[in-house]
């Protein structure tokens, strides 16, 4: 049997907000607490151990050195690719220069949290049939 992921883990300067985000983009729901301030968001009816990898995020104040070593890909479920790119940013996501072209067919975004918690928005983004 393989492994499959169950958390990513991220830390965050603000939790609170980070979890908030996370919630609204996954439709995700806060799954718990723990005493170190962390907050686990994931999938109402299936929550940990479901099929979806939940988000753990944790307190950190170290500034961290070097560029982020992870991106978060995301896809529409129920609308097509302008619509959800515009519910992002009104979520407080921003445009991301990584010195795109502008002929991509994806977008380039970073969460409330830092300048450099990057995801795109994939250009298979379409609404299901």
């Amino acid at each position: 049997m393989a492994c499959r992921i169950s958390e990513l883990v991220i830390d965050a300067a603000d939790p609170e907000r980070l979890a908030a985000f996370w919630s609204e983009v996954l439709g995700y729901v806060e799954l718990g607490r723990e005493g170190d301030g962390s907050i686990e968001i994931g999938p109402a009816d299936a929550g940990f151990g479901g099929p979806q990898p939940t988000l753990v995020l944790s307190p950190a104040t170290d500034p961290r050195a070097g560029k982020l070593r992870l991106h978060i890909d995301v896809d529409a479920t129920d609308r097509d690719q302008d619509a959800e790119l515009e519910r992002l940013l009104a979520l407080g996501a921003r445009r991301v220069d990584i010195g795109q072209t502008g002929t991509e067919s994806w977008h380039v975004l970073a969460d409330p949290n830092t300048p450099d918690s990057v995801f795109w928005s994939d250009p298979r983004c379409r609404p299901p049939p």
